[in-house]
């Protein structure tokens, strides 16, 4: 069973039919979004011309029932301290919502699909390898 952790860059290359992105997400069984994803989404919607368009578009992907949403709880606080302190050791630092994802992916068990190579400096977070090669859309 695929059960995926999406970031805010996947969304956005899923949005625009990204064909790669499309198939990684038809295989999955579970497709997940954090309260980071969504706040991240939800600012960007705010910026641009198309706030309640893209909110929709957003509701409707959410209703999916393939799509779950994912809170910050303790445990994915311990999760975060855990990374944070791992990646302040190594001297390779990673943006504090990209830290949230990462410790939710973690807490949850679940694979990250995400655009960004920097999330490969974290210690024991899954990542989905399908996504590796393909450049990040800019937002």
């Amino acid at each position: 069973m695929k059960q995926l952790l999406i970031d805010t860059n996947v969304y956005v290359a899923f949005k625009r039919n990204d064909p790669n992105v499309i198939n990684l997400l038809r295989q999955a069984d579970t497709i997940a979004v954090n309260t980071v994803v969504l706040g991240e989404l939800f600012a960007g919607f705010k910026g641009g011309a198309r706030e309640t368009a893209n909110r929709k578009e957003l509701d409707l992907f959410l209703d999916s029932p393939r799509v779950e949403l994912f809170v910050l709880d303790e445990s994915s606080a311990d999760f975060f301290a855990l990374v944070f302190n791992n990646l302040k050791q190594i001297g390779k630092p990673v943006p504090t919502n990209d830290i949230w994802i990462a410790a939710s992916a973690m807490r949850h068990g679940l694979t990250l699909a995400t655009l960004d190579s920097h999330f490969s400096h974290i210690a024991g977070l899954s990542l989905h390898p399908a996504l590796e090669r393909i450049q990040p859309c800019q937002q």
